[in-house]
Parts: C-alpha cells; sequence; structure tokens
C-alpha cells in the first residue's frame, strides 16, 4: 500500500519553458507535521519518480528569469508548519541550479516551513574538500554554509565524494550509497571468478565493502594527478584472468578510467564491467567508454540526468529513487535512516 493512502504522484507543468513540478494538494498525516515535495529543475524526472514511491504529489515551483538575469522562485503549495523536502542534485549548470535551490530554501523558511530538508542526490561541490594549492577556496565548505544559511534543516545525500564532507555541514546529514542497487544488479552473472577494482585508494573502502556484498576479491589502482594528466602506475591485488568490475564513486571526463583500463589490459584481465553512483559523462565521456572493446557494461545510477542524445548502448542506470523515498519517509516519521543499511 502507497505510503499516503494511494495517492500518485502527479505530472509536470511548464514552467518558463521548463518542466519543474505538478501538483495539487497536501496530504493530512496523523503526525503533527504534513509532508510537502518540490523539485528544482536540474532533475525533475528523479523527483517524479521519488514522489511516485512515497505516494506523494509533487508540488509545482515557478522559476522565472527577469530581464537583469536574476532568478526568482515560488514555491506553488502551502508549506507553513510542513515538513518540506526540496528535490535538487548539484549538476550543469551547477551554479544556475544552487542558486535556484538557494532560493527555494529561502522561500521555504520564509513561508514558515516547520522543517527543510534537502534531497541532494548529487553534490558537486564535494569535490573541492582540501587546500590543495596556495590561495584556493574550499568550496564543498562553502556552499555547506549557504544551504544552512538559506534555510536547510538537514540533508540527504547520496555518495559523497569524500568521508569529510560530513563535517562540512552544521545541520544533521542523512547519507545514502548506491551500493545495495548496483550489487543486485551484478548478482545476475557468475560471480565466481569476479574482483571489483577500484581506480585509487581514495576509494579502495567503498570497493571493499561492494566486494564483500558479492562475495568476491578486491583490488585498487596506485594513481598519482598530475597538473595535466592522471596516472596509473600499478593495480594491487589479482587481475590475472579475472573478471573485474572498476567501481567508482563517479565517473566525469573518464581520464582515470582509461588509464585503469590500460594497466588491467596488462594484467590480462578476461572482462571489464564499469560501476559508479553518478554518472556525469562529461565531454563525449559516455562515448569514448563506450568504444572500449573489452568493456561489456556501464552501469550507474539515476542520480543526475543524462542526456538521450548521449547515450550508448553499453549504458545501464539503475534508479536510486526507492532508496530515496525510503530515507525520505524514515525522516519525516522519525525512524533511523542507517537502519536501511544494517544487513547489506
Amino acid at each position: 500500500m502507497p505510503w499516503l493512502g494511494g495517492l500518485g504522484c502527479c505530472g509536470l507543468v511548464a514552467v518558463g519553458g521548463r518542466s519543474v513540478g505538478g501538483g495539487a494538494g497536501a496530504v493530512v498525516f496523523g503526525h503533527v507535521k504534513e509532508i510537502a515535495v518540490f523539485s528544482g529543475s536540474a532533475h525533475p524526472e528523479l523527483a517524479r519518480e521519488i514522489c511516485a514511491h512515497l505516494g506523494a504529489p509533487l508540488h509545482p515551483v515557478r522559476v522565472q528569469r527577469f530581464a537583469n538575469d536574476c532568478l526568482e522562485v515560488q514555491l506553488q503549495a502551502n508549506c507553513r508548519e510542513r515538513d518540506v523536502f526540496l528535490i535538487q542534485p548539484l549538476v550543469r549548470p551547477v551554479q544556475e541550479h544552487l542558486v535556484e535551490l538557494l532560493l527555494m530554501l529561502d522561500a521555504a523558511r520564509g513561508a514558515s516551513a516547520a522543517r527543510i530538508t534537502v534531497v541532494l542526490p548529487h553534490y558537486s561541490y564535494a569535490r573541492s574538500d582540501k587546500k590543495d594549492a596556495p590561495r584556493i577556496s574550499i568550496g564543498g565548505r562553502l556552499v555547506a554554509d549557504l544551504l544552512a544559511t538559506a534555510g536547510a534543516h538537514r540533508v540527504l545525500a547520496m555518495t559523497l565524494h569524500s568521508p569529510q564532507i560530513h563535517g562540512f555541514f552544521s545541520v544533521p546529514v542523512d547519507h545514502l550509497h548506491a551500493l545495495r542497487e548496483l550489487a543486485a544488479h551484478f548478482r545476475q552473472y557468475d560471480l565466481s571468478n569476479v574482483t571489483v577494482v577500484s581506480p585509487d585508494l581514495g576509494n579502495a573502502k567503498e570497493a571493499a565493502a561492494f566486494a564483500r556484498m558479492l562475495g568476491v576479491s578486491v583490488a585498487a589502482g596506485a594513481k598519482q594527478r598530475f597538473a595535466d594528466r592522471v596516472e596509473i602506475s600499478a593495480v594491487i591485488g589479482d587481475i590475472e584472468g579475472r573478471d573485474v568490475i572498476v567501481l567508482d564513486d563517479e565517473i566525469v571526463k573518464g581520464s582515470t578510467l582509461i588509464e585503469l583500463l590500460d594497466r588491467l589490459r596488462e594484467r590480462n584481465a578476461r572482462s571489464i564491467r564499469v560501476a559508479c553512483t553518478h554518472g556525469l559523462f562529461s565531454n563525449g565521456a559516455l562515448r569514448r567508454i563506450g568504444e572500449q572493446d573489452d568493456v561489456l557494461e556501464i552501469v550507474c545510477t539515476n542520480t543526475v540526468p543524462i542526456a538521450r542524445d548521449e547515450v550508448v548502448p553499453k549504458l545501464k542506470v539503475l534508479s536510486i529513487a526507492p532508496a530515496l523515498a525510503e530515507a525520505m519517509r524514515r525522516i519525516h516519521d522519525g525512524e533511523s535512516v542507517s537502519a536501511l543499511f544494517d544487513n547489506p
């Protein structure tokens, strides 16, 4: 039975030439607060799917641009004393979607929302997590401060780039991962000869957890990043004659992956599949990876939208909408979110 008494997710409405969100009416709970879900323009398809799993309406958001290029956002449903969820991954154009999210937060706070949760399927500024050169900003911390200042009471995120990002937020962060969804997909194959490979040691802990879920071995690349290139000098672990699943948190340009594929070929890997949570695939990365003859499959989740004209036959997109919807339900009902991962 759907969570909210069988109410389905409503469709999108066109706003200023963009489909942002649609829906109607609030749903009354037996709790003190009601729920209200809104989506920015970054990934309305994912928001619709989340609402379908919740059985909650997706309320419309009006976004308009003034003549001076400033944005204005209006949440077109009552927020007063409600549990408000704002769904917006920070994807290209990142700055546009970030400002839109900040304005949504300010609008919800000004409308007397009881609690505001930012549902952040992809936090692109998580890559800016350290000061590794003089006179640069730590963008991950700055944007976290902006979200809290704008009105966020808590954040629901998916596969942050590094663990220290948790500490950047002054509000509670519920951190999900997509390893269950990825593992469920790969269990359809014969895993008797499989090794999970992390492109670098920084992602080795996640790769090891994924390997434990599948009951297979794990290996990792020794990566160095230079000003203009990435170099993987070796792969630590058993690769010879093995079926390899390369696991990373995100793939952007694909330069690290292409370099890793060369090392795997040198070690005579029998077959290669690629998996990640965030399939950003910029600058033709998806096409370049798909053109590698020995790459059998590219698997990612729908945390970020992928343009239809960039899709390749080897691509498989898994949905994380059920996991996000269940986490939102637990947040609203005051239940444990970490319990979702107690029994992998």
